[in-house]
């Protein structure tokens, strides 16, 4: 394709091709949405590459026509039903081994594959005849080699041998005598040597190659008795070879993509259902050590100005290659999460100057052609370098304001490079162009070879020519001749410039600022999630011990004796946790500076305000704390004091006592104690009510059948009151 040139992926696509291992098109038949996916599962796996493959046109036409093959078309099909067999054992899953199970190997295959080493050789070993006849004519070659040996160590040959070596002449093994040879030597002279000598092929070694013919002859005559029979075998086969052929073409080209791209370290991206383009770090194969592309075309036009010699045709070729690898699933160097290709029927560029001598056409007349064959495309993606080439500016502004509005009525996207200010300004005003500036280094007098989008660059050209050499006296006469008002114009593009460029530095600045703040927002928030599984720990531990605590105490209060209930509740006061007595420090202990203990972390107070506050940086963090919360890092802690004391009728409150109340009185103290009861862990108390007229009794009864939390209650045993009191069961 002339596009490859023109974009030069010359270089790149014939890399690509090398990993093929059949020539084939770039372009895969089909669906390219599923063979995508097929690429991006066999991304996934790791696979040994396939052997060269012929192709099988010549193999499947004379199989057609019931011909008989040689050993290496037969081969060549024996490749790759082996290579479709090591894919089929590695037991791949998903789409890949849905695609490896229609493959179903007739035992025939079997029975050819052995027949042939791995490198191609017919296994001679596996028939008796031939076995033989490689016995037969190794032995005659060791014949000849003895023979030969034995000549020229002959004592009677020796005064005729002009040397001892063995020479090759018309295919014959002969050696170099004089004249006279006769006498001591028969065979057959085979030519003659510059300097007189004979070259003579003794009879000995011509009757041992003679039995090699014959020997050969009958070999070839088994080989084709072979190649018939399995060229019949395989002709009852070409169904499936048809097929393993056109699924190898298939595979070939997403084996070659995943391999180039893992070899290269390339990214597989596929175009996409709509004609946008934005890239992210993409790098033209053509270029090393390039700065990365950024650009987002996702107008009509893109319209690039700016410097000269400052990257803008390779900006150019840049975005047209990108479109043209992801129309084709070729590899290429971008990131793939951020960026997206559209999909284009054609992708067009004019580049190149049509100016020669066989064309006899001038440059503009050229570009006028070439643009006539693109009004007639639809859907196109058209790149053209240097618009205004080959005439004048003023009429060429005019000229391609209207034929690029036409364009855009045809529906095509447009990439131009120009340094035409006026035709920019021209198409400036529409809101589907989008223009974009080659940016210059002031300080450093060269372009930089980044862009800027959204605004108009100017070329440069009195600098770019002082950089390269011109004096400065002509390029201020230049400038004079150029005109104040045209160089105040270009002042007002470099003013616009230098602002855009102080706006991006901006918001990199904020960008930067922004990421500081969500890293310090992070280690916010794991700080607080360890100091809240500290407390979950802590509480935890509390609970864990504060209810073996009340596990003693509720075996305290079933006790009968008064010592025995004063050994549990001190067995119990030791299983509750030590509790520390730290002083406590208001805002009036600390002063600015101290250094402090918040929770875990360390800091310095910063500030203290009146109402018992402190400003305290911790990890470069500023945190407003409750002095109440801080402790100073060099203080020396008191000793630990524990002092808990439990009395079974106040700690518990185990009992409850309803003598001379009422009955609506008695069930609002009642509920309250099982409340309370409850909230402590109590699982067993005693109520008392008395015997009297029986309705205290009868309303105590009913309350503790309908409440919910009471398993149930019996009359307490008589030294604990018996019917006058009821033990409940929580």
């Amino acid at each position: 394709m002339q596009i490859i040139s023109q974009l030069d992926l010359d270089a790149h696509i014939e890399e690509f091709q090398s990993f093929f291992s059949r020539n084939d098109k770039l372009f895969i038949q089909g669906d390219q949405e599923l063979h995508f996916k097929y690429i991006q599962a066999l991304d996934k796996v790791e696979f040994k590459a396939p052997p060269k493959i012929s192709d099988f046109t010549t193999i499947k036409n004379h199989l057609k026509k019931r011909g008989v093959l040689n050993f290496e078309q037969i081969f060549e099909i024996i490749k790759v039903v082996r290579y479709f067999r090591y894919l089929k054992n590695k037991d791949l899953d998903g789409i890949l081994g849905t695609w490896m199970a229609k493959f179903e190997f007739d035992e025939r295959f079997l029975e050819l594959e052995k027949y042939f080493t791995s490198d191609g050789r017919f296994e001679e070993n596996l028939d008796s005849e031939l076995f033989e006849l490689s016995k037969r004519k190794s032995e005659q070659n060791a014949n000849i080699s003895s023979s030969l040996k034995r000549l020229t160590t002959s004592s009677k040959l020796s005064s005729y041998l002009m040397d001892t070596q063995l020479h090759l002449v018309n295919n014959q093994e002969c050696l170099l005598v004089r004249g006279g040879f006769n006498h001591v030597l028969k065979g057959a002279v085979v030519g003659r040597s510059s300097s007189g000598g004979f070259f003579v092929s003794p009879d000995s070694i011509m009757k041992a190659k003679e039995k090699i013919r014959f020997i050969n002859q009958e070999r070839e005559s088994i080989f084709y008795r072979y190649a018939k029979e399995f060229s019949a075998t395989l002709t009852e086969l070409q169904a499936f070879i048809n097929f393993i052929d056109k699924e190898f073409s298939k595979f070939d080209n997403y084996q070659a993509r995943v391999l180039f791209a893992k070899a290269k370290d390339l990214k597989i991206i596929k175009a996409q259902k709509h004609t946008n383009i934005t890239l992210k770090s993409f790098i033209h194969p053509a270029l090393s050590k390039a700065k990365p592309v950024d650009v987002t075309f996702d107008k009509n036009v893109l319209m690039i100005t700016g410097v000269n010699a400052g990257g803008k045709t390779m900006m150019l070729k840049s975005i047209l290659a990108s479109a043209f690898m992801a129309k084709y699933i070729i590899p290429m160097s971008l990131d793939e999460h951020k960026s997206e290709i559209g999909t284009f029927k054609n992708i067009l560029s004019i580049i190149d100057d049509p100016q020669n001598v066989k064309n006899d056409i001038s440059t503009f007349a050229g570009r006028m052609q070439e643009f006539s064959n693109i009004m007639k495309q639809k859907q196109a993606l058209v790149g053209v370098d240097e618009i205004e080439l080959g005439t004048d500016s003023d009429e060429a502004a005019a000229l391609f304001k209207v034929i690029l509005d036409e364009l855009i009525k045809k529906g095509q996207k447009i990439i131009v490079t120009t340094h035409h200010k006026r035709l920019a300004a021209l198409m400036a005003d529409r809101d589907d162009v989008e223009l974009m500036a080659a940016i210059y280094d002031e300080e450093l007098r060269k372009p930089t070879y980044e862009f800027m989008q959204g605004i108009i660059g100017k070329s440069y050209a009195f600098e770019t020519a002082s950089r390269y050499g011109i004096s400065n006296t002509l390029v201020k006469e230049a400038k004079s001749v150029y005109g104040d008002n045209s160089e105040r114009l270009n002042l007002l593009i470099e003013r616009g410039s230098q602002l855009e460029r102080e706006l991006k530095q901006k918001h990199a600045q904020v960008d930067e600022q922004l990421h500081t703040l969500k890293k310090k927002e992070l280690e916010i928030t794991q700080l607080k999630d360890s100091l809240a599984f500290e407390l979950d720990k802590k509480k935890h531990r509390l609970k864990t011990s504060y209810n073996e605590a009340i596990d003693e105490a509720k075996i305290a209060a079933r006790q009968k004796d008064t010592p025995a209930i004063h050994r549990q509740m001190s067995k119990a006061n030791k299983k509750l946790p030590k509790e520390s007595i730290e002083p406590s420090f208001s805002h009036k202990d600390f002063k600015v500076g101290d250094e402090v203990q918040y929770h875990t972390q360390k800091g310095t107070i910063k500030s203290i305000k009146s109402n018992a506050e402190a400003l305290v940086e911790i990890n470069g963090m500023q945190v407003r704390v409750k002095t109440k919360h801080l402790k100073p890092t060099k203080i020396i802690q008191p000793k630990p004091k524990t002092n808990v004391k439990v009395h079974v009728e106040k700690k518990s409150g185990l009992k409850c006592d309803l003598h001379g109340m009422r009955a609506e009185e008695a069930c609002e103290t009642l509920d309250k104690f099982l409340s309370d009861a409850l909230i402590n862990g109590w699982d067993e108390v005693i109520v008392y009510h008395g015997i009297g007229t029986g309705k205290l009794s009868y309303a105590v009864k009913n309350f503790l059948t309908a409440h919910p939390r009471v398993k149930g209650f019996d009359d307490a045993p008589q030294h604990f009151g018996g019917f006058g009191a009821k033990i409940v069961y929580l």
